[in-house]
């Protein structure tokens, strides 16, 4: 039986190990009990690159002012994604950390997986910019982007053989293994409350592209709610992103109690991979995919 993957990345702020758990056991009841069989997942955790300095600051700070809990969450978030472009061309930044979870995880995954079999990537708020950022550099380390104005590189794309050690534990990737790894077996990327607009906002609009398709396949559905003031859509940012990004607008955390407390308000940023209006669509997905190799 063919099967399919399925790559969580999950967003800013303080976030543990195990933060995609809910997630598998939705996505399991959604599946009728076959998410094991059919689907090959893996969590992405990067904050373990950020967290220990963002606590010390908050520690050092933390009790002296008000609002406690919303400085902790902008702190930590802002300092995720500041750390995160922070001279990322650097050997050993923190960028190049991120997109080393991302290779490894897809490496593991790659193992598990048929020739023909698909990959699905889901990413959350920072985490599609995280993704966003590995994908550019992944493929214009091959084609640049038509358009595009020369981009100095960063990340583990200016030499991926240089950290094949620390991606596959052997010396030398394969051509083919580099092709799996630049997306050639990503069928859908679905981002949630995605924040990528924040990072091209200043850009000029010649400037403002995504990634280059990494196969003639490939789909992105992006997720947003109109409530949720750090997730945005993204087909309106330029006639490139146009081309590439489906908008989806939905009203996460919605239901009776889930509209009371979170979904009208900016507290709705945290609930798309709880709401159904996400996981009935992704899991119908995922079955497809391992069924048919095809959305």
């Amino acid at each position: 039986m063919n099967k399919v993957a399925l790559l969580a990345i999950h967003g800013m702020g303080s976030t543990q190990r195990g933060f995609s758990n809910e997630l598998v056991q939705d996505l399991t009841r959604k599946m009728n009990n076959n998410f094991d069989e059919l689907v090959v997942f893996k969590e992405v955790y990067y904050q373990h690159i950020l967290q220990d300095n963002e606590r010390e600051v908050w520690h050092k700070l933390a009790g002296k002012l008000r609002w406690d809990a919303l400085r902790q969450f902008l702190l930590f978030g802002f300092a995720d994604a500041a750390g995160l472009e922070h001279r990322k061309e650097l050997q050993g930044s923190a960028y190049e950390q991120a997109q080393l979870e991302i290779a490894r995880a897809l490496y593991l995954v790659s193992q598990q997986l048929g020739h023909n079999d698909k990959v699905v990537v889901l990413a959350h708020s920072l985490g599609c910019q995280v993704m966003s950022c590995y994908l550019w550099d992944a493929l214009a380390a091959a084609t640049p982007p038509a358009g595009a104005q020369p981009k100095k590189m960063a990340g583990i794309w200016q030499d991926i053989q240089q950290h094949a050690m620390d991606i596959a534990g052997k010396a030398t990737l394969s051509h083919d293994e580099i092709l799996f790894l630049q997306g050639q077996s990503l069928a859908l990327l679905v981002t949630t409350g995605c924040n990528i607009p924040i990072f091209v906002a200043a850009h000029k609009q010649k400037d403002i592209l995504p990634f280059a398709k990494p196969n003639t396949e490939f789909v992105w559905h992006n997720y947003y709610d109109k409530d949720d003031v750090l997730g945005w859509p993204l087909a309106e940012l330029s006639p490139a992103y146009g081309q590439l990004v489906t908008d989806i607008r939905i009203n996460a955390g919605g239901g009776v109690l889930g509209w009371i407390s979170k979904s009208w308000n900016p507290m709705a940023h945290g609930e798309y991979w709880e709401d159904t209006e996400l996981l009935k669509p992704l899991a119908r997905q995922l079955e497809m995919l391992a069924l048919t190799g095809r959305l």
